[in-house]
């Protein structure tokens, strides 16, 4: 079997452990059985340090997916989507919920490699925003279910607690994010009293999470990094991803359509409410990275450190008419310049542009990170173009 680690050759999973690689794929080879799937080729599997998957070679390709037990609500979670919302995810074929496994379809294509354009994002964002609206009535379901509570009204608890439990902040990293937690509580306050309800916050959404389920239709998978919470944090990843493929100015347009539906808000309320979740998204996205294997578990902490130091920072801006530009910074973040500010802004803005410009010639990342001093991608070691679903090409794909 053709094993893929990517830039964690050393981490250390359940894929090590000889009786646990036994059970998972004894589990695997019935649910094969059951289903009367014939394996055509060699498997082929991707180890991380938050998820390990196996791809099935068959007529119809079938991946299997073990998550952390930090994510191990995803398998129990994709099963009550596909009854809740069929149209917008994949059915799985198999989950064992108590263990985090799940045995997937192919679902199509992803999106990144079909060459979308802004009009091609604009879709998959409005069906997103259909499906999160359709789940909030469901929330506390969620909760039961295991995802992960991120509310807004907890999220300074979130704060406090990934800044005490992180080793890798110094002194003046702790002493920032001191500095900036009075304005992060209002930040919290102001988005709730805006009224936005509380649904599924995807956490990742990028193109190599969205499949191509037809002409103009779009499916969402890899739920592993997902949060209950206010829905406009899902924005932070999709529109800075789609901001690397068509630039910055292309962000309004797409917040737009996606804020379209949420009826019963000024648009003026609907953008404010995007501004703050994007900001406060870092937080939970230094929480995905708490979810990795336990062995493996050092290794998210430099990332966490660097999603909280992001918090104050302004980054790329959505610039909507008559208000800030990308790059334009609207008034001084507590604790942090302006003009320390404008630049990480416009370095964000140029490594966007860059990468636009000559994205055959960045690896494939997982996650966007800034730290103090600098912005640096997060890279797996392979091109951009898989796609082959639900997980594209087994290296490619984040979880």
């Amino acid at each position: 079997m053709d094993i893929n680690r990517g830039a964690y050759p050393d981490a250390l999973t359940p894929w090590e452990d000889p009786s646990w690689r036994t059970a998972a794929l004894g589990w695997l080879e019935a649910r094969l059985a059951e289903l009367g799937i014939r394996e055509t080729g060699p498997r082929r599997a991707r180890v991380r340090p938050w998820s390990v998957i196996v791809r099935i070679e068959a007529a119809d390709p079938v991946w299997f997916k073990a998550a952390s037990p930090g994510s191990a609500f995803e398998a129990g979670l994709g099963e009550a989507l596909s009854r809740w919302a069929p149209e917008h995810v994949l059915t799985p074929y198999a989950v064992d919920a108590q263990r985090g496994w799940s045995l997937l379809p192919s679902g199509g294509p992803v999106l990144r490699g079909q060459g979308a354009g802004p009009r091609e994002w604009e879709e998959a964002l409005t069906q997103y925003a259909d499906l999160q609206r359709a789940l909030v009535p469901r929330a506390e379901e969620l909760l039961r279910l295991g995802v992960p509570d991120a509310r807004v009204s907890g999220l300074p608890r979130v704060f406090d607690e990934a800044v005490a439990g992180n080793e890798t902040l110094d002194a003046a990293d702790r002493e920032r994010l001191r500095l900036i937690r009075p304005r992060l509580v209002e930040w919290c306050e102001e988005l709730a009293a805006i009224g936005v309800p509380d649904s599924l916050d995807h956490a990742d959404l990028h193109d190599g999470q969205i499949l191509v389920a037809g002409a103009g239709r779009y499916t969402f998978f890899d739920w592993g990094d997902a949060n209950v919470g206010h829905p406009f944090c899902s924005l932070l990843v999709a529109l800075e991803r789609a901001a690397e493929e068509h630039g910055p100015e292309v962000m309004a347009r797409l917040e737009d359509a996606y804020l379209e539906g949420w009826t019963g808000h000024t648009l003026p309320d609907l953008r404010r409410a995007a501004e703050l979740a994007r900001r406060l998204s870092q937080l939970t996205r230094a929480g995905s990275w708490a979810r990795l294997f336990p062995t493996a578990a050092h290794i998210g902490d430099p990332e966490r450190a660097a999603a909280l130091l992001r918090v104050p920072q302004v980054g790329i801006h959505v610039g909507h008419h008559g208000g800030t530009l990308p790059g334009q910074v609207p008034g001084e973040a507590a604790g942090v310049p302006c003009q320390e500010n404008r630049a990480r802004s416009a370095i964000a803005i140029a490594m966007a542009a860059a990468i636009s410009e000559n994205r055959n010639a960045f690896p494939a990342y997982r996650k966007t990170r800034v730290n103090s001093t600098r912005l640096t991608i997060s890279a797996i070691g392979t091109p951009r173009n898989s796609n082959v679903s639900p997980f594209g090409t087994l290296p490619v794909t984040s979880t």
